[in-house]
Parts: C-alpha cells; structure tokens; sequence
C-alpha cells in the first residue's frame, strides 16, 4: 500500500462495498475541513493522486472515493443505478460513515454536477468547492464526443498500445502531451486485466443510462444548484478549447460568482488534469482563504 494515503471501503444503501483513498494531512489537518475529490464519468480516484499529495502536503485530509462501477469499487447489477442521484447518495453515504459535517468539493466533469447538486441539498456544508470544466449548461458537442467512446470495451497488449489509443481519441484535448503523459494517463484510467490485455478501468454498462437518455442524464436546469456555490469560496475551471464548458456558460457562471477565481487552461480541452500549475496556484489560495 502506498504510504501516501490509506485504502478504505464504505457500503453503499444496495449493498456494494465501495472504495476510498485517504490521504492523511498530519496534525494540522485536525480542525480543516477535508477535501473531497469527485472524478468524472469514466475516471476513478487516480486521477487525483498528484493533487492529492499536494493538498495533503499542505495539512488537509484528502477522501477521493472510487464512485460505483469504477477502480476497486464494486460494479452493481442494475444499470440504472449509474446515475447522478445514486452516485451522490453513496458520496452521503461516505460522509456519514466518516462523520464528515463539512467539506471542500474539488469535481471533474460528472464529479461537478454532483457537487452543485450536493449544494443545492445542503450548502451550508459545502466550504468551499472547485469546479473544473463543467457548469450549469453542458454543451450538446461535448455530449456527443462523449457517447462516442463510452462502453466501448476495447483493450490492449501493452502500456504503449494503450496510451498511443488515447492520444489518437483525445490527442486535439491535450495538444501539448508527450510520450509519457499519455502513458501516465493510460494508468490512470486503464487497467492491467487478468488475461494480460489493459482495458479501462469501469463497468461497460455505466453507458446505458447516459447512451439511453435524451439529455445525456444531465438534470435539465442545474443554474439554481450552481448559485446555491455562487457566495461561496470557489475556483472555476475550464479547458480553451472545451466541448462540455462554453465560453458563454462559463462567463455566466463568473457573472453569478463575480468573487470565484476562474482559470483558463490554455490549449486544453475536457477536461484539465488539475495539476496544471495555474490550478495548483488557484487552488493553493482558495485553501489558504478556508484555513
């Protein structure tokens, strides 16, 4: 087990034991708020080790859960249950079991859409959030490149087939990867099978709810979710390039947050890694003003 964090599980109300990492902040995370890392559709909790550590570093608790049907999270039976609202009642679940009354929100993409919904339940418990790459309105375009790769079950003999796979989908999102970050991020969605072939690392069948619903099972108006965030310390974050965010959306959001920092990732598409350094600067400060 990695020192840098401990491996943990949690169940869920239909019976699946689900999986979190939990990196230890030390003392002076005693008193703080911990920090809860949401990924997206198809992620896991990899996405956010190096965050993570960074945050950790700085004396939080950092809880990034594995949502079911990805990483070391059980798969459920029932299709239907890969859906926003059962997602966020195993995050409740989560936040329960670990007596978490407060917390700061960091989503990506799906993990976004969970923390505005989880604000508009309850916000007085949200301290502070990031939101990278998503908002209110979530852009038709950035839906159908979506649909255009989830549940496919492809796999690979090696790291390398797998990672020259992902720059050939997603290589115009970051342009400016080499090599090996293609062969980081491979590890971090991918998984080496018991067959000897990678494949990704998520249930097949969290594509037939969001494949099967007109809107791609985005609730249909979310901007009543986002101004329960809108007073609220908050960091916006959106690719230059994204299909998912809009210019337009993201301008509306920092009008209905005149006092959120928003960061632009330059020649970024969906999603940023968060570990750009720019995010790092801005997430560094929003920590800093909840200390």
């Amino acid at each position: 087990m990695d020192s840098a964090y401990n491996e943990a599980e949690w169940q869920s109300a239909d019976g699946l034991t689900l999986y979190f990492r939990d990196y230890d902040g030390g003392e002076r995370a005693l008193g703080r708020p911990p920090v809860l890392c949401l990924h997206g559709l198809t992620r896991n909790s990899r996405d956010f080790d190096a965050l993570a550590r960074h945050i950790a570093a700085q004396g939080w608790r950092v809880v990034v859960p594995d949502m079911r049907g990805r990483g070391n999270s059980d798969y459920s039976e029932d299709s239907e249950t890969y859906a926003v609202p059962t997602y966020i009642a195993d995050v409740e679940a989560l936040l329960a079991k670990e007596g978490i009354a407060r917390f700061i929100s960091i989503g990506t993409s799906m993990g976004g859409l969970m923390t505005m919904l989880m604000a508009a339940g309850g916000a007085e418990r949200i301290v502070g959030a990031l939101l990278n790459d998503i908002g209110p309105i979530v852009d038709e375009a950035g839906l159908s490149h979506i649909r255009g790769y989830i549940g496919q079950s492809r796999s690979f003999p090696t790291w390398m087939h797998a990672a020259r796979a992902l720059e050939d989908a997603n290589g115009e999102v970051h342009p400016g990867f080499d090599t090996q970050d293609w062969i980081d991020m491979a590890k971090r969605s991918m998984i080496l099978c018991n067959n000897g072939r990678i494949s990704f690392d998520y249930d097949m069948k969290i594509a037939e709810p969001f494949l099967e619903a007109d809107d791609g099972a985005v609730p249909p108006d979310l901007w009543p979710a986002f101004d329960a965030l809108a007073d609220k310390p908050l960091v916006l974050v959106r690719g230059e390039t994204s299909q998912l965010l809009s210019e337009a959306t993201f301008a509306e959001m920092q009008r209905r947050a005149p006092n959120a920092d928003a960061v632009t990732v330059a020649g970024t598409g969906h999603a940023p890694t968060l570990d750009e350094p720019e995010v790092h600067a801005a997430i560094d400060s929003l920590l800093a003003g909840i200390a």
